[in-house]
């Protein structure tokens, strides 16, 4: 039996390589090389358990380290691991540490490779990730865009040959969490039922990691006269309290909470304010109006069909924008359907 590697390390990971897992199981050796970048229990183990994943065949442990120690760590790691299970395909995800780590591995040891959400841009290469989607775009053997823009964007790289527009995973995995959300009490915990409120969710360097940017954000935000819920990251809540920045009454912090309960908090919000590519796009499947903190997104396409407004963080009184923002009243699904089995069948004829 033919074996494949899945390399993952954060959250939004571990939610892609949910249903495409499940299904590849049925017909490979599968393995999980978990590299350990989201190392709290709510953040990745208990993600495993929820969307129905084994336990990672190895939990490399590398966590919060600066981008290159941490990448070269993973490189060194993950390499170790291929030379000894000796897969036939390693598949990667996103544009995290982990992907690019999981990359380098497998190009190094001439193992054929699939990337997952091939294509996206920022063009905003300050941001690590974008770094990380680029160099494993271009190292990859095969493709796997989400959207027609992401198709364009590798084409105008000239990377043509292997590219396939699957749609995106997360189509499938964000269904199936939303149906098993139902269960979760989070709402009643937090006596958020029947309440009208905001989501919010900051984790990017651009935003948090300079004090006084962060602190302009938590004003602004402040101002708005809505409850916000903020599941906080623990990144973000160490600047907070190193800094001894002040919350508005207004904004309530939630210790991190399992993924069925933030997309309960999602699925019964008002509105989503949210700094994270992947929250954009959930966002977008659910129909709620998605404000991003950032001056550009890797899912442009959300913003060019009304459903999604970028803030530029460094304008004053952008909270009026946040309180003003209505979307339209038409809707296209961008994100494909039966995305799992047109990827199975691309690896099965790779692997034949």
């Amino acid at each position: 039996m033919k074996k494949i590697a899945f390399v993952v390390g954060a959250r939004p990971q571990f939610i892609k390589l949910a249903p495409l897992y499940s299904k590849l199981k049925e017909f490979y050796d599968v393995i999980i090389i978990h590299t350990g970048q989201h190392y709290d229990e709510n953040m990745s183990e208990l993600f495993f358990s929820e969307l129905g994943i084994q336990n990672p065949d190895y939990n490399l442990g590398i966590v919060a380290l600066y981008h290159g120690e941490q990448t070269g760590r993973m490189l060194k790691d993950i390499e170790i691991v291929l030379m000894d299970e000796k897969p036939d395909l390693v598949i990667i995800f996103g544009d995290t540490n982990s992907t690019l780590a999981g990359a380098l591995a497998a190009v190094k040891l001439n193992i054929k490779s699939v990337h997952i959400e091939a294509g996206l841009r920022s063009f905003n290469k300050i941001m690590p990730e974008e770094i990380n989607r680029v160099v494993t775009d271009h190292i990859s053997d095969y493709l796997f865009a989400p959207t027609k823009n992401a198709i364009k964007n590798l084409n105008a790289e000239n990377l043509l040959k292997n590219v396939f527009l699957t749609g995106d995973i997360m189509v499938e995995s964000h269904k199936y969490a939303l149906e098993k959300s139902i269960n979760s009490n989070i709402l009643k915990e937090y006596s958020l039922e029947g309440t009208e409120y905001y989501l919010l969710t900051l984790h990017r360097p651009n935003n948090v990691d300079d004090p006084l940017i962060l602190m302009k954000i938590i004003k602004e935000l402040g101002k708005i006269n809505k409850t916000i819920i903020f599941p906080i990251h623990p990144r973000t809540k160490k600047i907070i309290e190193m800094n001894k920045i002040t919350l508005p009454q207004n904004i309530i912090t939630l210790k991190p909470i399992s993924y069925l309960d933030f997309v309960r908090l999602e699925s019964n919000c008002s509105k989503i304010l949210t700094d994270s590519g992947g929250v954009q796009k959930e966002a977008y499947m659910l129909k709620k109006p998605c404000i991003t903190l950032r001056r550009e997104t890797e899912w442009i396409e959300t913003v060019e069909l009304g459903w999604n407004i970028l803030i530029d963080i460094r304008e004053n009184n952008f909270f009026k924008k946040i309180e003003s923002f209505k979307t339209p009243n038409t809707y296209i699904n961008i994100f494909g359907n039966n995305v799992t089995k047109k990827m199975t069948g691309i690896i099965n004829n790779i692997l034949s």
